[in-house]
C-alpha cells in the first residue's frame, strides 16, 4: 500500500488487479451478487487483498499465485483453490509450474490435501481446454 494513498485509491487499484487476475466476469459477478449482507465483506477483499497485497511491489504475482495457491491446498480450499489455479495461468504460470507447486503442497500440506488439489487442477485444465473460444 502507498503510504499516502486514500482509500478511494487503494479500493480503485485493489478493483484493477482484481479484475486483472481474477477476470472482469468473475468480478462483475461477485459484485452483482453482493447485499446488504456482503457488500462490506467484497469492500473488505477488494481494498485490503487486492488493493493492500497483491499491489505491492515486494513479489510478482507469479509468486503470490504460488503462494496462493499453496494456502488454499492448505485449508482445503478446493473451490478457492480452482478459482487461483485459474488467476495463476493468468498470471503467467504454465501447468508445470502449478504441478510443481502441488507436489510440493503433498510434502508440507499433506498427500490427501495435495491428492484433491490435483483432481480439481484437472478439472480446471479440462475446463479450461474446452471452453468456447471467445469472438474476437
Amino acid at each position: 500500500v502507498q503510504p499516502d494513498a486514500t482509500s478511494q485509491e487503494i479500493y480503485d487499484g485493489g478493483m484493477v488487479v482484481r479484475r486483472e487476475v481474477l477476470g472482469a466476469a468473475h468480478v462483475d459477478r461477485a459484485n452483482a451478487n453482493k447485499d446488504e449482507f456482503t457488500e462490506d465483506f467484497q469492500d473488505m477483499i477488494t481494498r485490503i487483498a487486492w488493493g493492500g497485497i497483491w499491489t505491492r511491489p515486494g513479489i510478482s504475482r507469479q509468486m503470490r499465485s504460488a503462494v496462493t495457491i499453496t494456502a488454499m491446498v492448505a485449508h482445503g480450499h478446493w473451490e478457492e483453490l480452482a478459482m487461483h489455479i485459474r488467476a495463476a495461468i493468468t498470471n503467467g504460470l504454465s501447468r508445470d509450474e502449478i504441478k510443481e507447486i502441488l507436489l510440493q503442497t503433498a510434502i508440507y500440506c499433506g498427500v490427501p490435501s495435495a491428492n484433491t488439489a490435483f483432481k480439481t487442477a484437472q478439472q480446471v485444465f479440462k475446463e479450461m481446454d474446452t471452453a468456447p473460444t471467445p469472438p474476437n
